[in-house]
């Protein structure tokens, strides 16, 4: 388990900041993308070999990216988004969906639109994960904007 979070880790970063550098963020927020991609990995690792399941490790993944992506827009100065999408990318339900389409494509129906539910199941928890995140860092997040302003401003 110990070598799996390791590589998690590992790949879970590069697989962030290279989606960073294909979508041409700037550099100052690759390195942050990294981490909070690395973290929301390991987050999906813990969780799914405890659950066993799609929907709570994609969510709780989608909420460790949420808050700390809310929190590196803050610290860095740049949009939230730029850190949403690079480190969302290892989350999104792409093997299942390659998966529907071709059982859809070779007249597997059923198989198709179980699919097709599954990815649908992993959407909703991501976008819940991204509401419940969003919530929570517009709670927290205004009073650290007040506080790091008030301490450039002296």
């Amino acid at each position: 388990m110990t070598m799996q979070l390791i590589y998690g880790f590992i790949f879970g970063f590069l697989s962030s900041v290279g989606f960073g550098i294909i979508t041409n963020n700037p550099r100052r927020t690759l390195i942050p993308s990294g981490i909070v991609g690395a973290l929301a990995w390991i987050v999906y690792i813990l969780v799914e070999s405890i659950n066993h399941g799609l929907i709570m490790p994609n969510l709780l993944g989608a909420v460790v990216i949420g808050l700390l992506g809310n929190l590196c827009a803050i610290l860095v100065r740049a949009p939230v988004n730029i850190f949403y999408v690079p480190c969302l990318v290892s989350l999104v339900p792409g093997a299942i969906l390659y998966d529907s389409m071709k059982n859809f494509t070779l007249g597997k129906d059923a198989l198709a639109a179980y699919g097709f539910v599954k990815a649908l199941t992993v959407g909703l928890s991501l976008a819940i994960g991204f509401i419940i995140a969003e919530t929570i860092a517009n709670k927290i997040y205004p009073r650290l904007k007040r506080h790091l302003l008030e301490k450039e401003s002296k």
